[in-house]
């Protein structure tokens, strides 16, 4: 696996009891997932010498982030060496742009977008494609969590945003959706083609970065899911994923789903599956990418909530335990081995249950005594 964030570390603890035999390349031996592999390789993913020699003796090469260069995938697919997603794949997830157009000629909803090439021509999109301001400008690659995102609110506010246009990156702009909330339709297709998708979840933000998710999507109509996932399967068959897609949604007020995001790996969005689901999307990813049959995705109780643990004050949290522990013994605690630091992901905890808001109001509990917001 190229990359060592949690996701490798979640996907790593997926395979040990499948006796798979993990390789890792990881920036640092202090990343999340290179703290527990047993093979780890510290190296730049940037670096074609050292993915070619990284990918020697490895079965199948898979990914925890969308950053390695499409070109250096190519080579390593034109050298016998299977890419799981491959590169023709995988550049829908690294380039927003591709993805749009692609989207598009299949079909797929999406928000109104066109690549701009300077503040004069955002100007000309929103006026003549988007309805008007606000409209939104991202860079094509590279940018995540709220990074490489400007909301453009005027005409004077286009002006200001020059950051992008002077790094001389192409900047996708879309019109700005006025959504009732964020949807994720998770699935997960093997190179001969089987597929398997997750309930549709809600994906509540805060600043940008993942908060919670709650699944099922609450108040969802039934037709509305299926045709959610539908959708995410036909983008996985047609792009020929292999592996696990997260497909991120809008949900309008009139009831419309819109695609906003693809990520061709195991996503937040589909953590609630560790401990929610048969199996979960990293156990799922595990087999996809070594083209084994797929694991049943169907969740083990009406509700399940994930609540994201983000860094705080306090720099141990270890000693909170007892309490999250004591407090819920069905309560599920996954910590990414991280530093604390304010704001940072550095882990996770699960809920579960039969009423929905028994089961919110556990995990935001767990999720806020780890950080320190609150002390009973």
């Amino acid at each position: 696996m190229v990359g060592g964030g949690q996701l490798a570390r979640m996907t790593h603890e997926a395979g040990i009891p499948l006796g798979i035999r993990f390789k890792l390349l990881s920036a640092s031996p202090q990343d999340s997932a290179a703290l527990v592999a047993g093979d780890v390789v510290v190296g730049d993913h940037r670096d074609l010498d050292t993915l070619r020699a990284f990918a020697k003796g490895c079965d199948v090469i898979t990914f925890d982030h969308e950053h390695v260069p499409t070109e250096h995938l190519r080579v390593l697919e034109a050298e016998g060496i299977p890419v799981r997603p491959g590169p023709a794949a995988l550049v829908h997830a690294q380039d927003k742009g591709v993805m749009r157009a692609r989207l598009t000629r299949l079909g797929v909803p999406c928000p109104r977008h066109r690549i701009v090439e300077d503040p004069a021509d955002v100007r000309r999109f929103a006026e003549t494609e988007a309805g008007g301001f606000p409209v939104v400008l991202k860079t094509v690659r590279g940018g995540y969590d709220g990074k490489g995102v400007w909301i453009v609110a005027s005409a004077a506010d286009a002006d200001r945003v020059t950051e992008p246009f002077l790094a001389g990156v192409p900047v996708l702009a879309e019109e700005k959706v006025d959504f009732v909330r964020e949807l994720a339709a998770n699935v997960v297709r093997s190179p001969h083609g089987q597929a398997v998708a997750y309930p549709v979840v809600e994906s509540v933000q805060a600043g940008g970065v993942c908060d919670t998710v709650i699944a099922p999507a609450p108040g969802l109509p039934a037709e509305t899911a299926v045709a959610a996932q539908e959708m995410a399967l036909t983008v996985a068959r047609e792009l020929e994923v292999t592996g696990h897609l997260a497909v991120e949604l809008f949900e309008t007020a009139d009831g419309r789903v819109l695609v906003n995001e693809l990520a061709m790996r195991p996503h937040n969005s589909g953590h609630w599956t560790q401990d929610g689901a048969v199996t979960s999307q990293f156990a799922n990813h595990v087999r996809a990418v070594l083209d084994l049959p797929l694991g049943d995705p169907r969740p083990r109780a009406p509700w399940t909530v994930m609540a994201n643990v983000l860094g705080g004050d306090f720099p141990d949290m270890y000693p909170a335990f007892l309490h999250c522990m004591a407090r819920d013994p069905q309560l599920k605690i996954h910590m990414y081995g991280k530093d604390v630091k304010p704001g940072r992901k550095v882990g996770h905890v699960t809920t579960y249950g039969d009423d929905l808001a028994d089961v919110r109001e556990r995990a935001r509990h767990a999720a806020d005594y780890l950080r320190g917001i609150i002390d009973e």
